[in-house]
């Protein structure tokens, strides 16, 4: 299965409550922590909704 990381790039203080809890469910809520994640289509989604605070690797 392909696999993504995601990285962290900016602060989730001033955004909305559901974008925070979308971060939690990626395992992410620091600035620069990162997390490698199966590419699939509900992940993509949620990478998707947040993609102004991440930063997306192949």
């Amino acid at each position: 299965m392909k696999k993504i990381k995601v990285t962290q790039v900016k602060s989730s203080i001033g955004v909305p409550e559901k974008q925070k809890k979308v971060l939690a469910a990626l395992c992410l809520g620091r600035i620069a922590k990162s997390k490698e994640l199966p590419a699939t289509e509900s992940v993509l989604g949620m990478v998707k909704k947040v993609a102004h605070l991440i930063k997306v690797e192949e």
